[in-house]
């Protein structure tokens, strides 16, 4: 190796990553290149520049005469600033972990391709031209296939690496896939220009695209869902093997995905209505930021072992929730509707009704909930609860002391117990 530290003549059999990052090799100095965009400052850059795109979607919205919270873009903004957020921190403390730089794209090139179709709205439907439309076009066709990062992250999980060599192959067929229909679509978008067909639909698509691409998005699209499936069953079967930090990070995983996916089912068939339905949409779809909250959380270790609780609580003030709008709905009706009360009273009646129910509700749905879903919890308090009822017939101070001992060594479980008495004689 030559000593003089020269990138030009190195040699080095066999780097590592680490090693290339460290020595002076033709491979190393290219991956040292690049690691010097994967510092905290770039994160923070990317990172400011999301947050830059959310102030700018509000003036857009109005300039293209859209409502930001009935046409849904609030909801979009929100799981995209929660991509943007969720990358930074990961970015910020894990640099080399590649998930955060994912996030970061994704959540940026999200707002990107929302406020260019507000953009193409202002220029080409409303007739209000606005200078660098043309690349803003282009932009908007090309930004397309960065949702195809997002099976990614589920994929390189939690730490960033390719499961294996075949797992590596696939990646590699699928970012060509992804390459191939951003050079398709690159080509659209000149030729949208050059022949002057740059009229766009109410979403900012152009309409001339909606016609013709659908013959090249269809089998992209099709690849596009055989990864998601791909990543999922991956992860899903390594969280049946896993065990440890590994399990519980699995498990924040697979709690994220739940919601962001309840989220998405329950937001699509309300997304096509209009006033009400379309505001409830909105806030639906913002459950999918539960994904890259959930995956924040286990990449950086933060509160693993609460998974449980968090899913226990959520399940039980949900059910909780639905017991008393039920509650509430059906003393209105009852009231109105067969006793001929007036609206005011019934209101008022349902009201008590509920807030005097929530307590009770929630305490017994809570059981219920830990005992199948935080079980540890439950015979923590089961244990804890039947040293109670035994303590007032205790006359003898050493047993006493002894079932003390043993019950929170089976609740807590802790490497030690030891008992303190103060003697007061």
């Amino acid at each position: 190796m030559a000593g003089n530290g020269s990138c030009r003549n190195a040699y080095v059999t066999g780097p590592t990553y680490a090693q290339a990052l460290d020595q002076p090799s033709a491979e190393g100095c290219a991956v040292t290149r690049l690691s010097r965009l994967w510092r905290p400052a770039t994160a923070l850059a990317l990172g400011a520049f999301a947050l830059l795109l959310a102030g700018f979607m509000t003036p857009l919205s109005l300039m293209a005469r859209q409502n930001l919270l009935i046409s849904g873009n609030a909801a979009v903004v929100v799981v995209a600033v929660s991509f943007a957020t969720v990358g930074l921190v990961v970015a910020w403390h894990r640099q080399r972990n590649p998930i955060g730089w994912l996030m970061l794209a994704v959540g940026t090139g999200f707002m990107l391709y929302l406020e260019s179709g507000l953009y193409l709205i202002i220029s080409y439907r409303l007739g209000r031209p606005l200078p660098f439309a043309s690349a803003v076009l282009f932009w908007n066709q090309v930004s397309q296939p960065l949702l195809g990062l997002l099976p990614l992250t589920i994929l390189l999980f939690p730490d960033g690496k390719v499961p294996s060599r075949r797992w590596r192959r696939l990646l590699y067929g699928y970012l060509a896939v992804g390459v191939a229909d951003m050079i398709a679509l690159a080509q659209m978008s000149v030729y949208l220009v050059t022949h002057h067909r740059t009229q766009v639909d109410a979403s900012g698509h152009p309409i001339f695209v909606s016609h013709v691409v659908q013959v090249i998005e269809l089998p992209v699209a099709v690849v596009f869902f055989a990864m998601w499936i791909l990543a999922v069953g991956y992860q899903v079967i390594s969280w049946r093997r896993a065990a440890g930090v590994r399990r519980q990070q699995l498990n924040w995983l697979m709690a994220g995905s739940a919601v962001c996916l309840i989220a998405f089912l329950a937001a699509a068939p309300t997304s096509s209505g209009h006033g009400f339905w379309e505001v409830l949409s909105g806030v639906l779809y913002v459950g999918i930021a539960a994904l890259p909250a959930g995956m924040g959380v286990a990449i950086l270790k933060y509160r693993l072992y609460e998974i449980n609780r968090i899913i226990s609580r959520t399940l039980a003030y949900t059910i909780v929730t639905g017991l008393l709008v039920g509650v509430y709905a059906g003393l209105v009706l009852l009231a109105t509707r067969e006793l001929s009360v007036s609206s005011p009273v019934a209101v008022a009646v349902a009201t008590l009704a509920a807030a005097a129910l929530f307590n009770p509700l929630r305490r017994r749905v809570q059981l219920r909930v830990d005992r199948r879903f935080n079980r540890a919890r439950y015979d923590a308090d089961q244990i804890i609860a039947a040293f109670s009822r035994r303590l007032p017939e205790t006359v003898d101070l050493d047993s006493m002391c002894d079932d003390l001992a043993r019950v929170v060594h089976q609740a807590l479980e802790p490497a030690h117990v030891s008992v303190w008495l103060n003697d007061c004689r």
